[in-house]
């Protein structure tokens, strides 16, 4: 994939459904009783290998590109899998499917690609083994492939290490079937989607602060569910809005749950022109069209409660943050080092080799923005966040931009760069 320095972005795009959102409604729903119809499920690489995985635990579910429709089978439906069950490059699907694995009434190997088999899985394996479940690291690495031996759970007040909405996930859904009340206790307040569709499909979920409790009750429902566009995905189109002169981009139907829009925030404490239009509301779920112009940035500080709001956006952030004026620091990021690939340490060397002043530090980097971007070759690691954010880059950078594996934003955005190349 090249890419060359443009004149200016404009249009309006849709983006694909939440990431997040989609693996939970395809989880929950084949665990409810009774149909689930999700409508803008994303149809990325990830989201399928969460259906494969219950397809081959005995659920029907129909995917037919505009909505999908999950038989769910209720609380005890899975059946013991002919095979292990392969998680892709998804690692919500292999920490969320652990939780509900960890009480059924079968053995099961759960693995994923070379990338998954390399991301820490003790975050999940430590509070579940305390609920009562058996599941252990095959290679005694703390990574997949995962075996999980099926277990009456007990309820636990869990404290997380890390504020992780995969972790709180996890063992939220362990604790519908578990003895007892379950909490977690996050150090700061993570992506909350769990607890607002487990309380649409009938789950007794409450939360007060960065702590969410669940206590066993009534199965879960069958539910519609409205997936609202990716703010992950918008944030490569926000950022290139904010950075390519003489941009106005329109992106319709973005999720701005208040524990995802830290991009949002961030771009405007650094003289973004974003206006809100359209705000409205599905699956307990708020959405809304962001109008996107052109704007003069400047540096900022991004740490504590905020990293978890934007997390997934901070490759891209941190690329914004070379074209603004001034020092940005990101501090309080050391969870970038064990996504898809290092994050901090490909964006730093990515960043320099296109003209940056970019230096890592123990938890985050520092950019110290307003030098002009050159073109260089940029290896994406095949992280699909690092290709996104690159081809936005070049968009900026003098001379050709060229990114190698590009092909995996398949993992999340299969027409990425057909949304992109419309806008030009």
């Amino acid at each position: 994939m090249i890419f060359t320095k443009s004149k200016g972005l404009r249009g309006e795009i849709s983006v694909p459904g939440d990431k997040s959102i989609s693996h939970r409604s395809v989880m929950f729903g084949s665990i409810a009783k009774g149909t689930t119809e999700i409508h803008h499920y994303l149809q990325g690489a990830d989201c399928l290998s969460t259906i494969s995985c219950f397809q081959k635990m005995g659920i029907a579910i129909e995917n037919r590109g505009d909505r999908v429709l999950v038989r769910g089978k209720g609380l005890r439906g899975l059946t013991r899998p002919d095979t292990v069950l392969d998680c892709g490059n998804s690692g919500t699907t292999a920490r969320l499917i652990s939780g509900i694995l960890a009480a059924q009434d079968f053995d099961v190997v759960l693995t994923g690609d070379d990338s998954i088999q390399k991301r820490p899985m003790n975050r999940i394996i430590e509070p579940l083994s305390l609920m009562g479940a058996r599941i252990r690291s095959a290679r005694d690495n703390g990574c997949a492939p995962l075996e999980i031996s099926g277990r009456p759970l007990r309820g636990i007040s869990y404290t997380s290490k890390v504020a992780s909405a995969q972790v709180k996930s996890a063992v939220l859904l362990a604790g519908l079937y578990a003895e007892g009340e379950t909490s977690v206790t996050e150090p700061y307040l993570s992506r909350n989607h769990s607890e607002i569709m487990l309380r649409h499909f009938g789950a007794h979920v409450q939360t007060e602060g960065a702590t969410a409790v669940i206590r066993p009750g009534p199965e879960l429902e069958g539910r519609q569910i409205q997936v609202p566009g990716d703010i992950s995905s918008a944030a490569y189109f926000i950022c290139a809005g904010l950075m390519v002169p003489n941009s106005e981009i329109l992106i319709r139907n973005v999720g701005i749950n208040p524990t995802r829009d830290g991009i949002l925030r961030i771009a405007r404490d650094m003289g973004a022109h974003i206006t809100l239009l359209n705000t409205h509301s599905g699956s307990g779920e708020p959405a809304a069209d962001l109008l996107v112009r052109s704007s003069s940035l400047h540096g900022t500080v991004i740490q504590g409660s905020l990293i978890p709001t934007l997390i997934d956006e901070l490759p891209v952030i941190a690329a914004m943050a070379c074209l603004a004026d001034g020092e940005t620091v990101i501090r309080d990021a050391a969870e970038l080092k064990v996504k898809e690939s290092n994050r901090l340490e490909v964006m730093v060397r990515c960043l320099t080799a296109m003209g940056a002043d970019v230096t890592e530090t123990g938890d985050g980097m520092i950019i110290r923005g307003g030098k002009p971007l050159h073109g260089a070759v940029i290896d994406s690691c095949l992280d699909h966040r690092i290709a996104m954010t690159f081809a936005v880059a070049g968009l900026c950078a003098d001379k050709e931009t060229e990114i190698l594996g590009g092909e995996c934003v398949n993992i999340s955005y299969p027409g990425f760069y057909e949304d992109l190349k419309s806008l030009m």
